[in-house]
């Protein structure tokens, strides 16, 4: 009896300590890297109305192990080497349909190479590739499904993240940050990959109109170098210019003639060039653009400083507008929209940029006005030009090449927008208290002469031509 139990046993044990043995040599032989999360892939989706664009963000040693082409030690240079087999593959493993079936036609574009880090993962090399994905004619781009398996199909453990970036119809227009719509992943209990169904919704041509007018206020309300041109041109519009010098006041009516003139010159400016350069779908270098922006402003602080061009503001201001015009037009330039939806988001744009334009010019309006007559006014006039082409002289060197601190701190104001509203609100607020307290002390002070003594008749006609 004892022999079969000693045998029993001897059994036992030796079942026990392999399954002991074999999860711990697993787990002292696992490799370090699966000691800590590994990065995923990316794919952001811009929706346009005959295709989708899809960027691919995918970690190049995953896709070493999935595809068999090794990128670790791949300068930029040598990239266009082993474009042909990365296409190739890409093409393979990105395979979207129609809801019923029918296969869309998909194009791998631009390749290159980055550097970058995710949450919980140390910083790693990645590979960015852009495919444009074209449905059958008449399909819907709102609703596909996507059969993608780039990395997933190999590395069993990684995880693709889809989100859309830009999606006009949705008003999704300025592609900061990303909707996720899914992830992609192995079925372990398959071992297959599903293929992700993409459900965009309905999407409107409203929406996107909404979103630009909404892009286009923010446009100019954040873009400091438009909003610095147009209020150094007001600046010295409520005084009289004698000679090379700013003198004396015009009247209020002149001055809000002037302010007037000069905005509307500056709307009919910036329109035009706007329309004609993105309905005529101009490509226009940047950088002269930008850098004539920036002249605009340097000449507008100095005029504000000595007059240059006294009674042609508004001449000077349209014409300058012309450039900041196709500035704006860079915006939809890289939305690449379709006819419709350029012409809809051309009037929603301009017209943000417009209604913003107006808020701030009338809350500036008060202010200006006041300070023109203010004993300091020539101190507050010549800092605010001297600060105004500070920094359009940053700006330039910056544009031609010439990276500097000034540049990036003017750049930084345009991110101070509410401090900047409120601002402006407060000083309009004050301007407009101080202008009643003033007339109301001289009605008052009026009012006193007439109990003491009856006018006189150049008082009377001075009353009345007052109105």
């Amino acid at each position: 009896m004892t022999r079969p139990r000693n045998w029993l046993t001897t059994a036992l044990r030796l079942v026990a300590g392999i399954a002991i043995a074999v999860p711990a040599a697993l787990l002292l032989g696992a490799s370090p890297a699966a000691a800590h999360p590994m990065p995923h892939s990316v794919v952001q989706l811009d929706v346009y109305k005959a295709s989708v664009t899809a960027r691919l963000e995918l970690p190049v040693g995953d896709f070493a192990t999935a595809s068999g082409i090794d990128l670790a030690n791949t300068e930029a240079s040598a990239l266009p080497a082993k474009a042909t087999a990365i296409r190739a593959y890409l093409g393979k493993h990105i395979r979207p349909t129609t809801l019923k079936g029918e296969a869309w036609q998909v194009s791998i574009g631009a390749l290159s190479l980055s550097r970058t880090q995710q949450a919980s993962t140390g910083p790693y090399r990645e590979l960015v590739a852009k495919a444009v994905l074209t449905p059958p004619a008449g399909a819907d781009v709102r609703h596909f499904t996507l059969d993608y398996d780039v990395i997933v199909h190999q590395v069993v453990t990684h995880v693709t993240l889809v989100s859309v970036r830009q999606d006009w119809a949705a008003g999704r227009v300025t592609g900061d940050g990303a909707t996720q719509v899914g992830t992609i992943r192995l079925d372990i209990r398959h071992m297959t990959v599903p293929p992700l169904t993409v459900d965009l919704g309905k999407g409107s041509a409203w929406r996107g109109f909404v979103a630009m007018v909404e892009l286009g206020g923010d446009h100019i309300l954040t873009g400091t170098d438009h909003l610095l041109f147009l209020l150094i041109l007001l600046l010295p519009a409520p005084l009289l210019a004698t000679g090379r010098r700013w003198g004396g006041l015009v009247g209020a009516r002149t001055a809000l003639g002037r302010i007037g003139r000069i905005t509307l010159a500056f709307t009919v400016g910036h329109s035009v060039a706007l329309a004609a350069t993105a309905l005529g779908r101009l490509e226009i270098p940047g950088r002269p653009v930008e850098a004539f922006i920036a002249a605009s402003i340097l000449v507008g602080a100095i005029h504000a400083i000595r007059p240059l061009f006294p009674g042609r503001e508004a001449v000077v201001a349209g014409v300058f507008g012309l450039g900041h015009g196709m500035a704006f037009s860079f915006v939809l330039a890289e939305m690449h929209l379709s006819t419709g939806q350029l012409v809809s988001s051309l009037l929603g744009f301009n017209l943000g940029i417009e209604l913003v334009q107006l808020l701030l010019v009338c809350l500036a309006l008060p202010t200006l006005l006041v300070i023109a007559r203010l004993r300091i006014q020539p101190a507050l006039r010549v800092g605010g030009a001297l600060l105004t082409g500070t920094a359009a002289v940053g700006w330039l060197a910056d544009r031609l090449g010439a990276p500097n601190p000034v540049a990036r701190a003017a750049d930084s104001a345009g991110s101070h927008t509410t401090l900047m509203l409120a601002t402006l609100a407060s000083a309009a607020v004050v301007a407009v208290g101080r202008t009643l307290a003033t007339r109301r002390r001289a009605w008052s002070e009026q009012g006193g002469g007439l109990r003491l003594r009856p006018r006189s008749r150049q008082e009377a006609e001075t009353e009345a031509a007052s109105g």
